[in-house]
């Protein structure tokens, strides 16, 4: 942390409670004027039949909801823009999204492009968004990216490029955590997207250019209800007590994220999920306990307070930071996701590849504890295969 002193942002507000998705329309009245509402999100939300009540109680409050359903993962720019022109011509006041990362993540541009009609291709880039938005609600539907309370948008560009839109207009006026949308979750869904949440925790905890006490707070937080509540939310019973503790921890974790950003973890992951349409959580956890090695130099007291916080065993702080590692490593192993390369599809010859993707992630790399080479990310790959 620097000595210049700290600048912490988040949402306007943020509401956790069991079923408030299906109170959305009350719960918009006593926030916003009535005005067309577009509900951003994707077609498996739909099938689930997930944002069902949210949607009939925005018509019986009067906010005359209009549903765009079409978001993929790792969203392109034609999907933000059709969006958009949806928007628009449903004349909507009031912008929802509805569903994982890349739905809030294509709500948010929706919220900026309807309202200020600045072309995308101009607000790519660190607060280059020079109009307003109109009103933005968050409804995340998984415990992971954290991105009802971030920032940014990630935009795909080509066919496995991507681009950022980061500015604190993007934070919505409201996140509404309710856990019941989260309990049909496949196992495998929850396991990956709670290791993703775990990694916001982490990397905001050791960013090396924004970290404050703020942010450090939040991640501490985070990464204790994650860790202590993922195996239980991956079980098979459902426990809402569990998904309530892992869709809290999720946005905590964001929240710390959003301050102090993430960086070599994330740098890693980024060109598996892009190159081999591995999803963003599992790629986060593939590189994560190698990335961590990598760090041990210039992070281990940062690992070993966290360790500390989880109450792992350890004499001294390197050797606590080793624990940290180990128990994360055996965390992922215990919820049965993938753990090597080679398991999603990448031959041990794309290694090179990926690390020269790798190093293209400026923005990221710049914020870790350790200067990553294209060596040393060539060795961490390896080590991951």
């Amino acid at each position: 942390m620097t000595d210049l002193g700290f600048q912490f942002r988040t949402v306007g507000a943020v509401l956790c409670e069991d079923g408030a998705a299906s109170r959305l329309g009350d719960i918009l009245a006593a926030r916003f004027d009535r005005a067309p509402v577009l509900v951003v999100t994707d077609p498996g939300i739909i099938k689930l039949g997930l944002a069902g009540a949210a949607i009939a109680s925005l018509e019986a409050a009067g906010f005359a909801p209009a549903v765009f359903d079409a978001v993929t993962a790792d969203p392109a720019d034609h999907v933000v823009l059709a969006a958009t022109e949806a928007a628009t011509r449903h004349g909507a006041g009031i912008i929802v999204g509805f569903g994982g990362g890349s739905s809030m993540d294509v709500a948010k541009l929706v919220a900026v492009l309807a309202k200020g009609r600045e072309p995308l291709s101009d607000i790519y880039g660190l607060d280059k968004i020079k109009s307003g938005r109109l009103p933005l609600v968050q409804v995340p539907t998984t415990a992971g990216t954290g991105s009802e309370v971030t920032s940014v948008a990630i935009v795909t560009t080509g066919e496995t490029t991507k681009a950022g839109v980061g500015s604190p207009v993007l934070l919505a006026d409201l996140a509404l955590l309710d856990a019941t949308l989260t309990t049909g979750l496949p196992r495998h869904v929850t396991a990956a997207t709670g290791i993703d949440a775990m990694v916001h925790a982490i990397e905001a905890f050791t960013s090396r250019i924004k970290k404050n006490p703020v942010s450090d707070a939040f991640a501490r937080q985070a990464l204790k209800m994650l860790g202590g509540n993922l195996l239980k939310a991956c079980g098979n019973e459902v426990s809402l007590d569990a998904r309530r503790a892992m869709l809290t921890g999720a946005m905590l974790a964001g929240t710390a994220f959003a301050n102090a950003p993430v960086a070599a973890v994330h740098a890693l992951a980024y060109p598996v999920g892009g190159i081999f349409h591995v999803p963003h959580g599992l790629s986060n956890a593939l590189v994560l306990p190698h990335v961590m090695r990598f760090n041990l130099p210039a992070a281990f007291e940062f690992y070993g307070e966290l360790a500390a916080d989880l109450g792992l065993a350890g004499d001294t702080t390197p050797a606590r930071a080793e624990a940290l590692i180990a128990w994360l490593e055996g965390l992922i192993e215990a919820t049965g996701i993938e753990r090597r390369l080679r398991e999603v599809g990448v031959a041990e010859n794309d290694v090179e590849r990926l690390a020269e993707d790798a190093m293209l992630q400026t923005r990221l790399l710049v914020n870790n504890p350790r200067e990553v080479t294209l060596s040393d990310a060539r060795a961490i790959y390896e080590a991951t295969w």
